[in-house]
């Protein structure tokens, strides 16, 4: 039998160019420079910068602001104006190419967090006891010993803590301190590399290299997985230049380490251990993230829970040779003094209230919690164990309502490294508790709506998201937001048909 001969106009010589071979040319794959393509993608990453041009514009005024004390409430406009921004230019950067979004992301973080340098601490006076804790314990003296003013400290003050107009510039100064030894030893450290008389400036320094290297940290492990833009959530936030730098807050400290600690957990369980250790040796919040990260198995509960409990104890040890009083200060009276023991004291546990008698608040809260762990432990992601610490972390923010909005910097990291943007307005209800509460009459009810309406997002959000995920009929969609992509690994091919001849 003959073959069949196609026709001679179809014929096309094999070495001939693939457009002379085909019916019709197809496109090239990309637009030459200049071309339509480069002029979107320039466009879009020039409207990012642009909004974050102004975000840290607006910062900058903000905190540049001579605002007094006893007028921060002023701020809440322009610090309201500056969420906005931040919330655009975070959508900006959705359409922004992905081999820009890394260097937008970091620049952006860095500029930022110098808006933070604009001015002295604007909301909070906090900053003043770690200057003074740095310069007793240069003093040779155990921080734990001396309340600022206890006359045995009377020859480290000076006009710029001890002003003559005023008592002083630090709070509480009749207390003991309550910082955990490893803030301690970084005021320390920040008070021997500053010159004389550089005030406040070293520590604001401080907290702006320190977001910066959280920054860093996060885009480091966030790249690994693929979604760098949600560094962006903590890089521009606005929480971090006024609470991390502007008022200096050692929160910072502890976010670096819990977020580096989150980075290497999975793969190195008694490093992690050890980094989470160190941050709660900073501020004690982070030990909410450990049951995220520890594992139903015994062994692999030791190995996280002995590395963090050893390096809390060797932090805790020189201090406790060197102190005649308690290494735990003022901590007792502090829980006491913001209502955690006594719901009506503060205005804690403020959503429970609402639904149930002062007296039951707490032990709610403890029975709460208490499911929220064992979720986590039991159903968390090995791989992504900042998922189930966010989770614990914004259940005990929404459950014990704090009123102070540095406390939500370790939110908003944990918000970066999963990607769920919606618990960023319980750190936004934070701050509308603590700054704009001035200027209200009653800020119990204020903080109290702020709140509820945080709650209400963030599980109307959850509903949502839990809707369209179990409606999609692809069962590789994860409960990560994302597209679904394809398993690595080679594609498997199917063999060849076999024509059979007769």
């Amino acid at each position: 039998m003959r073959p069949i001969t196609p026709p001679a106009r179809c014929r096309t010589p094999r070495s001939a160019p693939y457009e002379t071979r085909t019916s019709r040319a197809r496109p090239t794959a990309r637009t030459p420079p200049g071309g339509r393509l480069d002029g979107v993608i320039n466009r879009r990453t020039a409207l990012a910068a642009a909004l974050l041009a102004a975000l840290a514009a607006t910062l900058f005024s903000t905190l540049a602001r001579d605002v007094p004390e006893s007028g921060q409430s002023g701020l809440t406009w322009w610090y309201a104006a500056c969420w906005v921004l931040f919330a655009a230019a975070v959508l900006a950067l959705r359409k922004v190419p992905r081999h820009h979004v890394t260097a937008l992301v970091l620049a952006g973080g860095i500029a930022v967090a110098l808006t933070g340098l604009a001015g002295p601490p604007r909301t909070s006076s906090d900053s003043y006891r770690y200057a003074w804790d740095g310069r007793v314990q240069a003093a040779g003296i155990s921080p734990y010993d001396y309340a600022p003013n206890a006359p045995e400290l009377a020859h480290l003050r000076d006009p710029w803590l001890f002003p003559p107009d005023r008592p002083t510039l630090i709070n509480r100064p009749s207390v003991h301190t309550i910082y955990p030894p490893v803030a301690e030893a970084y005021f320390y450290t920040v008070h021997e590399l500053s010159p004389s008389g550089a005030r406040h400036k070293p520590l604001q320094t401080g907290g702006a290299l320190l977001a910066v290297a959280t920054t860093a940290a996060l885009l480091l492990v966030l790249r690994r997985r693929g979604e760098p833009r949600h560094a962006a959530y903590w890089a521009w936030c606005p929480a971090v230049p006024v609470e991390a730098v502007n008022n200096a807050h050692a929160d910072v400290l502890g976010v670096l380490l819990s977020v580096v600690a989150l980075g290497v957990v999975v793969r190195r369980r008694a490093v992690g251990g050890a980094l989470l250790g160190a941050a709660i040796a900073v501020k004690f919040l982070p030990a909410v993230l450990l049951p995220g990260i520890l594992r139903r198995r015994p062994k692999e509960a030791a190995a996280v829970l002995l590395p963090a409990a050893a390096c809390v104890a060797l932090a805790y040890l020189p201090y406790v040779l060197a102190s005649h009083s308690s290494v735990f200060g003022y901590l007792g009276g502090y829980a006491q003094e913001e209502g955690y023991d006594d719901a009506g004291a503060r205005d804690r546990y403020a959503l429970l209230r609402l639904v149930l008698p002062d007296s039951w608040a707490l032990p709610a809260v403890i029975v709460v919690m208490a499911a929220v762990c064992a979720h986590v432990l039991l159903r968390g992601d090995p791989q992504r164990p900042w998922r189930g610490c966010l989770l614990v972390t914004g259940a005990a923010f929404l459950l014990m309502t704090p009123g102070y909005s540095w406390y939500a910097l370790l939110l908003v990291a944990l918000v970066a490294l999963d990607g769920r943007w919606e618990w960023l307005v319980v750190a936004v209800a934070g701050a509308a508790r603590y700054v704009a509460g001035g200027a209200v009459d009653d800020r119990a009810v204020l903080g109290t709506t702020a709140y509820g309406l945080a709650a209400v997002v963030v599980v109307g959000t959850a509903v949502v998201r839990w809707r369209f995920l179990n409606s999609s009929d692809d069962p590789r969609r994860s409960a990560h937001d994302g597209p679904v992509r394809p398993p690595a690994g080679p594609t498997r091919r199917l063999p060849e048909p076999v024509h059979r001849t007769g």
